[in-house]
């Protein structure tokens, strides 16, 4: 039996546009069989795993609820966890194939120094070490027993974010190839190879940031036409 590849979208009602853009862009680039689930906050509320109060500092609702996703697992196996401001151009197979036992979580370890103070909507832009690191997570679950959902509502941002839940750095592997590219962020020569883009910024799907990423911000919405065309 073929195995599939368990993922985990944080979803914000803002952003259901990039959300399904995001699903599609995932289904018609695997070589293996998904199995998608969106984090939507009030589902997990209405299940009780979710109760913290919604911090200001907090720009999306899925914040903090991607780190319930071991315990919603049963701290078993492997899951992918990203933001919804992407779109996969790669084979997402080809991230599943870096899962590594020596690790409890693997990420792109970004060295993102934001030098502005707000992204979009005007939400407040944080900064602080390991930035974006987060964003994507290969998490191996069953190393993961320490965000259980009292943990998860209680512990800062910060000790979410930074991976204080670890024994310490050593347990953090590095994802390799290029996925997660932070459009307006890094080098936009970087931007051509890489299989997962992320508009950390805010994207084409918000009014105010129709163009965000230039010739990117012009693929994600021949994306977005590809994914709810009619069938002819």
């Amino acid at each position: 039996m073929a195995q599939q590849i368990s993922i985990f979208i944080g979803y914000d009602s803002r952003e259901r546009a990039a959300t399904n853009v995001l699903i599609d862009s995932l289904i018609q680039n695997s070589s293996a069989p998904l199995a998608i689930t969106t984090l939507v906050t009030p589902q997990l509320e209405a299940q009780g795993l979710y109760w913290r109060e919604r911090n200001p500092k907090q720009s999306t609702a899925f914040s903090f609820t991607r780190f319930l996703i071991p315990h919603i697992v049963g701290y078993k196996g492997w899951a992918i966890f990203m933001d919804c401001d992407m779109l996969c151009r790669g084979d997402i197979a080809d991230l599943w194939a870096q899962l590594d036992e020596n690790f409890a979580v693997l990420c792109v370890q970004h060295d993102h120094q934001p030098n502005e103070s707000q992204k979009f909507l005007g939400e407040v832009q944080s900064a602080y070490p390991k930035k974006n690191w987060s964003s994507l997570m290969l998490l191996n679950c069953s190393r993961c027993t320490a965000l259980t959902p009292e943990y998860v509502n209680t512990a800062s941002g910060l000790d979410l974010h930074r991976f204080h839940w670890l024994s310490g750095d050593h347990e953090i592997g590095a994802i390799q190839g290029g996925w997660n590219h932070l459009v307006d962020v890094q080098d936009p020569a970087l931007a051509e190879g890489s299989p997962l883009l992320h508009w950390t910024l805010g994207g084409p799907w918000f009014r105010e940031q129709r163009t965000m990423g230039g010739p990117l911000a012009a693929e994600w919405f021949a994306a977005r036409d590809d994914a709810f065309k009619l069938y002819d």
